[in-house]
């Protein structure tokens, strides 16, 4: 299938039976800033995403999917990632997240990762990081207490001192390399000072990075069409982090 518009920047194919994307839709929509495919059911994405170099929001919540391209690094201009809700399907999120430049805002709440990759602590210009609804165990509950900075630090600090996350050390150790070619990772703890009270529902750190764990609505839900789609149960099934006071 080939694409009668090089030139596209939005493409909105939200609320499909969509089971897959053409294999090349990212060598031949390479002007693409916008890409939405929420609410279908997509397995994965195919592995030419990551050549769409100009993207900017990747909104691929509500899927089937089982993982991400590894390669996600050429992802140079992407500030929005939303793999969420993607519930039992989606357990771990690849290494090359850390080399998404501009992130300033990752979903991945209610799916069912249990770990973070290490390289998450080296997405400096990050924002905001949801992560409601997963049997989160690293990093440990108490340091999303502390909130985006805290999360940010500890994960620095695991990639400092060698821990295992998400795959061998091995491979872990040949993502290190390229953090540091990417100069986002430079082998010392990023540290910063909360600015915010512990019971705060909405965390901000000293340099004005947010931690917003609470769930979000979805983009027509609330439409007729859709209803049957989400049941209670689907959309409530995983454990929440709650963070009220």
């Amino acid at each position: 299938m080939g694409f009668r518009f090089p030139s596209l920047e939005d493409l909105n194919a939200n609320f499909n039976q969509l089971r897959k994307l053409p294999d090349t839709i990212g060598f031949e929509l390479t002007n693409l800033k916008k890409l939405s495919v929420n609410s279908n059911k997509l397995v994965f994405l195919p592995y030419s995403i990551s050549h769409l170099t100009n993207l900017r929001i990747l909104d691929a919540r509500l899927n089937c999917l089982r993982s991400l391209p590894e390669d996600l690094e050429n992802l140079i201009n992407l500030e929005t990632l939303n793999v969420s809700q993607n519930f039992q399907y989606l357990e771990t999120l690849p290494y090359s997240v850390g080399l998404l430049l501009s992130l300033v805002e990752l979903d991945i709440s209610y799916n069912k990762i249990t770990s973070l990759p290490d390289s998450i602590g080296c997405l400096r210009k990050l924002q905001t990081l949801c992560v409601d609804g997963n049997p989160l165990v690293s990093p440990p509950m108490e340091v999303f207490e502390q909130g985006l900075h805290a999360v940010k630090e500890y994960m620095s600090d695991r990639m400092n001192n060698g821990g295992a996350s998400n795959g061998s050390k091995s491979k872990k150790s040949s993502w290190v390399g390229r953090l540091v070619k990417y100069g986002t990772f430079n082998g010392r703890s990023q540290k910063t000072s909360s600015s915010s009270g512990a019971g705060s529902r909405h965390r901000h750190s000293h340099d004005g990075e947010a931690f917003m764990p609470e769930y979000r609505t979805i983009d027509g839900i609330a439409s007729p069409s859709y209803l049957g789609m989400f049941s209670p149960r689907r959309l409530f099934s995983s454990p929440r982090h709650s963070f009220s006071r």
